[in-house]
C-alpha cells in the first residue's frame, strides 16, 4: 500500500488522501434534486470510478486503456446526469501519465471531446453549471493543460534518467580506459626490466660459486636495472598527474641532444585552448615518437612543428632517418608503442598519421575542448 501511495503521489503530485476529499463533492450533485434511483445509480458510478481509477494506476498494459475508457464513460455519464464534470480533472492527471505517445494523443483527444461536449450539454440541461461558471471554466482550462504538462514532465524525467544512466556508463568507461592505460604503461615500463632482473638473478645464482667476480657484476646490473625501473615508475606516476607540453619539450631537447640529433622546434609550447587531459595524452605520444626516433631511425635531425588553432591542436614530428621500411625500422602501424599512441589519442577523439618521405613524419591531432571545471575534476590541480 505504501508503494502504491508513493507512486500515486509521484504521478499526481498530491497525496491519495487529498484526492479522497474530491470524491465527497459528487455526492452533493447526486442528492441535489435527484430521485432514489438516480441516487443509487450515482453512488454506483462514484464507487465504480474510484475502483477503476485506483486499479488502473496499479496496472500495466491493456488494462490501463480499458480502465481509462471506463473512467471517461463514467465521467461523461456523471456530467450529463448530474452536471458534475470534475471527474474529468482526475482523467486529466491520469492521461498525462500514459507513456506511449499514440495512446496519450488518442485519450487526450477523447478527453477534450467528451469534456467540451458534456459541458455544452450541461449548460443547456443543468442550471448548476451557470451557478458554478468560474469553477467550470477553470476545470476546462485544467483539462486542456494538465495532460500535456504532466506528459511533458514525465518525458523530461525519463530523459533525465537516461542521461544519468548514460553519464554513469561514460564514467565507468573512462575508469576502465584509465585502468587499461595504466596497465599498458606499467607493462611497457616494468615488463622488460623485471624480465631482465629475473634472468640476471638466475645467472648470478649459477655463477656465485663458479665465477664470483662475474656474479658480482651481474648483481650490480640487477641493482642498476632496479633503480632505473623505480625511476621510470616514479615518472609514470608523475605523468598520471598530468604533463604540460613545455615540460615534455624540455625533456625531448635533452634526449635528442644526448643522441646527437639536431632539433628544430617551431610553434608555441603554451596551449591555453587545449584541455589538460588532451595535452597529457599528446605529450605521452610525443615522448613515444621521439623515443622511436632515437632508438630506430638512425636520424641526424628532427623537426617538431606545433600548430594550435581554435578548434584543434596539431603536432608534426619529422626526422631524416631510415623510415619504417629500413632494416632497423618497424612495419608501418606495427609495434606496441605505435598501437599505444593510437589508443591514447582515440580516447580524446584524436588521431595519428604516419608518412614516409625522406624519413618519417608523424602527425598528431587532437580537438580542443577547453573546460577548466572538467579538467580539474578529472586530473586535479596542484
Amino acid at each position: 500500500m505504501k508503494k502504491w501511495s508513493e507512486k500515486f503521489r509521484k504521478n499526481t503530485g498530491l497525496s491519495p488522501y487529498v484526492w479522497v476529499v474530491f470524491y465527497i463533492l459528487p455526492f452533493y450533485f447526486i442528492f441535489h434534486d435527484s430521485s432514489t434511483l438516480q441516487v443509487a445509480i450515482g453512488i454506483a458510478m462514484i464507487i465504480g470510478y474510484f475502483i477503476s481509477y485506483v486499479l488502473t494506476f496499479a496496472s500495466h498494459g491493456w488494462i490501463v486503456y480499458v480502465g481509462a475508457s471506463m473512467q471517461i464513460a463514467i465521467a461523461t455519464a456523471m456530467s450529463m446526469l448530474f452536471g458534475y464534470i470534475y471527474f474529468f480533472l482526475f482523467l486529466a492527471f491520469f492521461i498525462g501519465n500514459i507513456k506511449r505517445k499514440a495512446a496519450f494523443i488518442t485519450f487526450y483527444v477523447i478527453l477534450l471531446v467528451s469534456t467540451f461536449s458534456t459541458s455544452y450539454y450541461g449548460f443547456i440541461a443543468h442550471s448548476v453549471f451557470i451557478t458554478q461558471l468560474p469553477f467550470v471554466f477553470l476545470s476546462l482550462m485544467a483539462v486542456i493543460l494538465l495532460p500535456v504538462s504532466t506528459y511533458n514532465k514525465n518525458k523530461e524525467e525519463m530523459l533525465q534518467e537516461k542521461l544519468e544512466d548514460a553519464n554513469k556508463r561514460i564514467e565507468d568507461l573512462v575508469v576502465l580506459e584509465e585502468r587499461q592505460r595504466i596497465s599498458r604503461d606499467l607493462h611497457d615500463t616494468l615488463g622488460q626490466k623485471l624480465s631482465l632482473i629475473g634472468l640476471k638473478s638466475d645467472l648470478a645464482a649459477k655463477l656465485i660459486s663458479k665465477n664470483p667476480n662475474q656474479a658480482r657484476s651481474e648483481i650490480r646490473d640487477v641493482q642498476n636495472t632496479a633503480r632505473i625501473a623505480l625511476k621510470e615508475v616514479r615518472e609514470l606516476v608523475m605523468q598520471m598527474r598530468g604533463i604540460k607540453l613545455e615540460d615534455e619539450i624540455y625533456r625531448v631537447k635533452q634526449l635528442l641532444k644526448a643522441a646527437d640529433i639536431k632539433l628544430s622546434l617551431t610553434g608555441p609550447i603554451h596551449l591555453p585552448n587545449t584541455s589538460l587531459i588532451a595535452e597529457n595524452f599528446v605529450c605521452m605520444c610525443l615522448k613515444e615518437a621521439v623515443t622511436n626516433i632515437v632508438k630506430h631511425s638512425e636520424a641526424t635531425a628532427c623537426s617538431i612543428h606545433i600548430n594550435p588553432t581554435n578548434t584543434d591542436l596539431e603536432i608534426t614530428i619529422k626526422d631524416n632517418g631510415i623510415g619504417f621500411s629500413g632494416k632497423k625500422g618497424r612495419s608501418k602501424g606495427g609495434g606496441s608503442g605505435l598501437k599505444g599512441m593510437k589508443e591514447r589519442l582515440e580516447f580524446v577523439n584524436g588521431s595519428i598519421k604516419f608518412k614516409e618521405e625522406a624519413g618519417t613524419t608523424v602527425v598528431i591531432k587532437v580537438p580542443n575542448n577547453f573546460n577548466p571545471s572538467v579538467e580539474n575534476k578529472e586530473l586535479g590541480e596542484e
